[in-house]
């Protein structure tokens, strides 16, 4: 289903950039979703808190095709990682390859400003792949924290990720206001008529 331009129609946003590149896809009750099916949609995505906190208006690079191929690229990556991080497994070598292969596009310079402090740079081979990159980088960070943070919402019929920043660590849904209203209110209605 194709996402008009505007506000950002996603049930979860404001996830580290890589699960918000995975959270680009849900399901509702009108169905799936897929906000990067189109141009328009990468605009939106683009316009997004955790792309914006990553891209400055001197290097954002533009909503188009080549951008939104890119980012298709490091999505697919990321959502067959996900879901070895979600079960425990470590990355098989192909899964491994293919986020690799964004980040080849991409890389960290290091130098010396003129203030005489450290800074980083991030060059990309084409501005295109800077969102990819940036997303794939970002999936690098988390695997280095805390894996088994990464987590898939508990609702069987939910395609969204989170990462489960509670101070215990038992975070089991995407969002209490939506899938976790609702598991509760299965088992409310299961306990009051016995099934």
């Amino acid at each position: 289903m194709t996402q008009p331009p505007g506000p950002d129609p996603r049930p979860l946003t404001g996830e580290p950039l890589a699960i918000d590149l995975l959270n680009t896809r849900w399901i509702d009750g009108d169905g799936r979703h897929d906000l990067l099916d189109t141009v328009p949609g990468l605009a939106v995505w683009l316009d997004s808190p955790p792309v914006r906190e990553h891209l400055t208006s001197a290097t954002s690079p533009t909503a188009d095709r080549a951008t939104l191929d890119r980012l298709l690229t490091a999505r697919t990556a990321l959502d067959a990682l996900a879901a070895t991080a979600v079960r425990g497994d470590p990355a098989t070598p192909e899964d491994s390859a293919r986020l690799n292969e964004v980040l080849a596009h991409g890389r960290i310079r290091r130098t010396l400003g003129p203030d005489g402090m450290p800074d980083s740079v991030v060059e990309v081979d084409e501005p295109s792949w800077l969102p990819a990159w940036y997303a794939a980088e970002n999936w690098l960070r988390l695997v280095a924290d805390r894996p088994d943070r990464i987590r898939h919402c508990a609702n069987d019929a939910c395609v969204l990720h989170f990462h489960d920043v509670s101070k215990n660590g038992t975070r089991r849904w995407c969002s209490m206001a939506g899938c976790g209203n609702r598991a509760k209110a299965q088992r409310h209605y299961a306990r009051r008529t016995g099934a």
